[in-house]
């Protein structure tokens, strides 16, 4: 059965863990995790092998920084389940890529989109970004509003919204 889940919250709040946990209970045979960082580090290139090593044989790894929407139009069609970590990495890339709000906005729409059409489970991870203080510059605003609109734009077609604080789910917006 086709459901999409949002996994909301803070840094190290278990997100990652909980969205493989219930992507695996969907899943089957074809499982594609939708991997948006660019590890630009040494320390992120680890943390990205760690996560990579969590995962069972069973999952492909999709390396997707930009074009979410379309590689997931693409997948659901073949695929059982599709794990996407995560819709902050993704926004902060295409903030990154570039600077008309305009174009960023239309990819939020696009991801909306592409979510109501897919034809298997998806479980997409984020940040809750906009519980601390007002950023300080310009940027930092604009990715703070951005990922805010993004979580907004999925949580409106999700299934499910799951808020993690301190590892436990707190079932915000229950599925059907």
């Amino acid at each position: 059965m086709k459901e999409i889940v949002l996994i909301v919250g803070g840094c190290r709040s278990g997100k990652s863990r909980h969205a493989l946990e219930m992507a695996e209970e969907r899943g089957g045979k074809t499982n594609v995790f939708m991997a948006t960082c660019i590890p630009h580090d040494e320390e992120m290139r680890q943390r990205v092998a760690r996560h990579k090593a969590e995962r069972s044989p069973l999952w492909k790894t999709e390396e997707v920084p930009l074009a979410l929407p379309r590689a997931i139009r693409h997948w659901s069609k073949r695929c059982d389940v599709i794990l996407v970590d995560c819709l902050t990495l993704w926004t902060s890339n295409l903030l990154m890529e570039s600077d008309e709000p305009e174009g960023i906005e239309m990819e939020i729409q696009q991801l909306a989109l592409a979510l109501e059409g897919s034809r298997c489970p998806v479980v997409l991870v984020s940040n809750e970004v906009g519980c601390g203080i007002v950023p300080e510059n310009p940027l930092a605003r604009q990715f703070r509003d951005f990922s805010g609109f993004c979580n907004q734009a999925v949580a409106a077609v999700a299934d499910r919204v799951v808020w993690m604080v301190a590892g436990i789910p707190v079932a915000v917006k229950p599925g059907p």
